[in-house]
């Protein structure tokens, strides 16, 4: 089986424990405002790549990896190629390498054959990044184009197997960093058992350009970054260290 791969980065160190052999796999169903990978959108784009040739590769830099390190799948989302992701990780772990998925949990669905799919995914899946873009459906829609009652639910469902999680929030100032937003996520992060850290991104114009070159409206334009004191704020919030 192939998989259309966007790009991969060797020596990746912030997308799960360790050193990570990071790959960026094509197609992402969501449209979020702040994605510095627009290039990543479609589903047609990347290069064709097999399970053992990534693998392969991604061997090649084991002796970084040490006890925590591996492979970690991104995108786009890794989640639209779940028959290539299932394939790459069940190899993965007959080659004994760790896994983690970097997923926003957009295609979620309890329904047919997807659903037994992510279900064996679950089985050959150390550890997954999960993003919370925004609690509130009317927001979350704004800033993706998608409602988020379905990533609600697979927060639930991956809780309810057990399955480690860490949790990601992007924090993009006037957007995702209101108090009560914040507050609320919180709340739902604590119904969780399944959590064993929470991380906030900083909102961040690195992939502007990329937008630019594609002919897509920036719509954040006018937005900076958060401070540090804001990103610290809101990360103790979602951790529950800090009550408002």
């Amino acid at each position: 089986m192939q998989g259309r791969v966007h790009s991969v980065e060797s020596f990746g160190s912030a997308d799960g424990p360790g050193v990570r052999y990071i790959v960026f796999l094509q197609g992402c169903p969501m449209r979020c405002r702040f994605c510095h990978n627009p290039d990543t959108w479609k589903a047609e784009g990347g290069e064709l790549k097999s399970v053992n040739e990534l693998l392969n590769e991604a061997e090649r830099y084991s002796r970084y990896w040490r006890k925590d390190g591996g492979i970690t799948v991104s995108g786009g989302e890794a989640l639209a190629q779940i028959d290539f992701l299932l394939e790459l990780f069940s190899e993965a772990k007959k080659r004994g390498i760790n896994t983690c998925l970097d997923t926003s949990l957009a295609p979620f669905t309890h329904e047919g054959a997807w659903f037994q799919k992510f279900e064996r995914l679950i089985d050959v899946c150390d550890l997954m990044l999960c993003d919370i873009k925004h609690i509130d459906a009317a927001a979350h829609r704004d800033l993706t184009g998608r409602d988020n009652a379905n990533i609600l639910d697979a927060f639930r469902y991956l809780d309810e197997k057990g399955q480690p999680i860490w949790v990601r929030h992007v924090l993009v100032p006037g957007i995702t960093d209101a108090d009560d937003s914040l507050r609320r996520t919180r709340e739902f992060i604590a119904s969780l058992s399944n959590v064993q850290r929470v991380e906030v991104l900083p909102y961040h114009t690195l992939g502007v350009f990329k937008w630019e070159d594609l002919g897509i409206p920036y719509t954040l334009g006018d937005v900076e970054p958060p401070t540090p004191e804001q990103t610290d704020r809101a990360t103790k919030i979602l951790r529950g260290e800090l009550q408002i």
